[in-house]
């Protein structure tokens, strides 16, 4: 071999180990990460295994577990087995465990911007819930207004337009709302506290015992395949309907944001899509179960079904604008949160009404 094609052998050999040396620094450490293995616990607001919203949190721990392959294992615990069902934001919040699963108007009394991100009396259906937050500017307030909480915010499911209530009298005009107590959360609540009734707050598990024992005259829950779960039929008489105050109710997952963080890009990544498909998959479900129940609450166990009078509702509708205004006025953050809810409604109100809405009245 010749002097200079020793030179260029040598340069050549040299070129290669350095080019191997470089790949070993690149390629051990993603080894190294993909061995890593995290062991994460989500607190839940709703009875162990419960249908639909329970059986959500149960779909996300186990897609997160399979889509990880093991890498990042989730072990849900229902309301009251590891902390009380509506101190979970706390206990996430506070790194007790890493995440939580709940509505986001259960934490009004923190933030009252939180429930414009569950659901707004007279407000958008899923469909437009889902559009705002994902691509209409919503999960960047949603992520800001939760930040200070050391909390990352994502949709988790959907119950789609629920059901009036449950009542033990027959509400024939607003009057009939006065002295009325009832089990029902966030804007909703305060709506009914403007027609003269007492808004309670209390978790899914109590919810029937309240009922029976005359604590409340009334409840909301979710539909009719959840509320037939519940047995709300067996102590109270009337079943009411639209869901005005819940037209197209959220369900979060609530992570801690250091734990969240910490995570390789692909964990968190995973995280994200087995939220999206937790959601869909709740909305789905809900979507199926309900009209059948609904027939079986009806025709089986003889439920009256009522329809909300028209002053009835025009009078609740004058009461949320109230509400609305007073919460918008009270907190900068709602202001700001709810200048972009009510400028994205208004759009897809419109645009609903030459698409959805037209379609459904021709179909008739």
């Amino acid at each position: 071999m010749g002097d200079n094609n020793r030179r260029e052998f040598l340069k050549k050999a040299t070129l290669a180990t350095a080019a191997v040396a470089a790949a070993g620094t690149v390629v051990a450490p993603a080894v190294q990460a993909a061995e890593k293995k995290y062991q994460w616990k989500m607190v839940t607001t709703w009875p162990p295994h419960f249908p639909v919203l329970g059986e959500g949190a149960d779909k996300l721990a186990e897609m997160i577990n399979k889509m990880s392959g093991g890498r990042l294992t989730v072990q849900v615990y229902g309301g009251g087995e590891l902390v009380p069902a509506l101190q979970a934001f706390d206990a996430v919040s506070q790194g007790m465990v890493e995440m939580g699963h709940g509505a986001a108007y259960y934490w009004a009394g923190k933030i009252p911007a939180a429930q414009f991100f569950a659901a707004v009396p007279f407000g958008m259906n899923a469909q437009g819930m889902n559009a705002w937050i994902y691509t209409g500017g919503g999960q960047e307030l949603w992520d800001e207004l939760y930040a200070p909480f050391n909390l990352k915010p994502m949709p988790a499911g959907n119950t789609g337009v629920q059901m009036g209530g449950w009542f033990n009298r027959e509400i024939k005009s607003i009057a009939d709302f006065k002295g009325l107590k009832m089990r029902i959360p966030g804007l909703g609540g305060k709506v009914l506290a403007k027609a003269g009734g007492t808004a309670i707050l209390s978790p899914g598990g109590e919810i029937y015992t309240n009922l029976e024992r005359g604590v409340i005259d009334a409840t909301e829950w979710v539909g009719p395949y959840n509320d037939y779960k519940m047995g709300f039929y067996k102590v109270a008489k009337y079943y009411y309907y639209p869901g005005w105050h819940e037209p197209g109710t959220v369900l979060e997952t609530f992570i801690n944001k250091k734990a969240y963080e910490a995570l390789p890009v692909d964990l968190q990544e995973i995280v994200k899509r087995a939220a999206e498909a937790s959601n869909l998959w709740m909305l789905c479900e809900s979507e199926t179960k309900n009209p059948l129940y609904l027939d079986k609450l009806v025709n089986e166990e003889g439920v009256k079904l009522r329809k909300f009078p028209d002053d009835v509702i025009h009078a609740l509708r004058g009461y949320s604008k109230e509400v609305l205004d007073e919460v918008v006025a009270k907190d900068p953050m709602s202001k700001k949160v709810y200048a972009s809810f009510s400028k994205f409604q208004k759009q897809h109100d419109a645009w609903g009404e030459i698409s959805e809405v037209a379609l459904a009245e021709m179909a008739k």
